[in-house]
């Protein structure tokens, strides 16, 4: 099994310009289904994606790929044609919330945002707006999900992936990469890859993410990654150590990181003494987390955490 994302997801991407077009055919050669595409000045066009499948998608598939794939000229009108169960958000920073909240109206079950720079009083909005929504929103600023040889969304590259049995949930896009590799090259695998976003206003959180790794029976163990700044991850060890019945190892980010200045995402600032690395880490080991020491260890905690 896997979580957020299968065989199952149909895809709508919701910005169709050139880094959308571009991650929208990377997941059509992987596997994914992409049956729509949102773009109000192209509405009524089809976007003609071909080339070669991706060799690390699903193994049956044949080696060159032609799909169609219709634009609409709004969410409403794209879900009610094409019954899409996922979104991917690649609208510019400005109308990245609006676009989110768009999918959230129509009811689009799974939102996943990758537009990094969405201004956070935006982003307050759109979760307020959420609250009360049978919907899942993954990001801003994320790199995406991935079910290895089912279903990708975003940007993550899908050569890395090998389907196995360790969840992985990070808030570092590039960190993702490299954990994932790590599992891969160790024969253990990931069952899905959720990455969760840096900003400090955003959907899914860890603890969110460790839930739903618990209730997995394909997942035996998590990898989780995170980094200074806010309280996510005293509030994910709070939580393994009340709730979760799998092992998990991780990683934190800018343990050199100087006090009250920002590194590199918006939510990664230590302030007031609090959000340091010493003191999730702290927290993360009370709670019964193997930790890595640096980030070539994340594979290899992870093997000492399920022995």
């Amino acid at each position: 099994m896997s979580i957020l994302v299968s065989t199952e997801t149909r895809l709508l991407v919701q910005g169709l310009g050139k880094t959308g077009r571009f991650h929208a055919d990377r997941s059509i050669a992987y596997g994914t289904e992409v049956v729509g595409a949102v773009h109000p000045s192209r509405a009524g066009e089809v976007e003609v994606f071909e080339g070669e499948t991706d060799a690390s998608g699903w193994p049956d598939r044949p080696g060159k790929y032609r799909v169609e794939v219709p634009i609409f000229r709004s969410v409403g009108e794209a879900a009610a044609a094409t019954n899409a169960n996922a979104s991917v958000v690649f609208v510019p920073p400005p109308s990245a919330a609006d676009a989110i909240m768009e999918a959230a109206a129509v009811g689009v079950p799974l939102i996943v945002a990758i537009t990094e720079g969405v201004p956070v009083a935006d982003m307050v909005l759109a979760k307020r707006y959420l609250a009360d929504k049978p919907v899942r929103l993954v990001g801003p600023n994320c790199p995406g999900v991935i079910t290895p040889r089912e279903c990708r969304i975003g940007i993550m590259p899908g050569y890395i992936h090998q389907p196995g049995r360790i969840g992985v949930v990070s808030r570092s896009g590039t960190l993702t990469y490299e954990a994932v590799y790590q599992l891969t090259r160790l024969g253990l695998g990931q069952t899905t890859a959720v990455g969760i976003g840096g900003d400090p206003v955003n959907g899914t959180n860890f603890v969110d993410v460790l839930r739903l790794f618990n209730d997995d029976p394909a997942t035996e163990g998590v990898v989780m990654i995170g980094e200074i700044g806010g309280t996510a991850e005293e509030e994910a060890a709070a939580f393994v150590a009340k709730e979760m019945r799998k092992p998990v190892a991780a990683f934190i980010a800018g343990t050199s990181a100087p006090p009250g200045k920002r590194m590199g995402h918006a939510g990664a600032i230590i302030s007031g003494g609090k959000g340091t690395a010493a003191a999730k880490i702290a927290a993360l080991q009370e709670a019964g987390i193997t930790i890595a020491p640096t980030p070539t260890d994340m594979g290899t905690a992870m093997v000492e955490a399920l022995a």
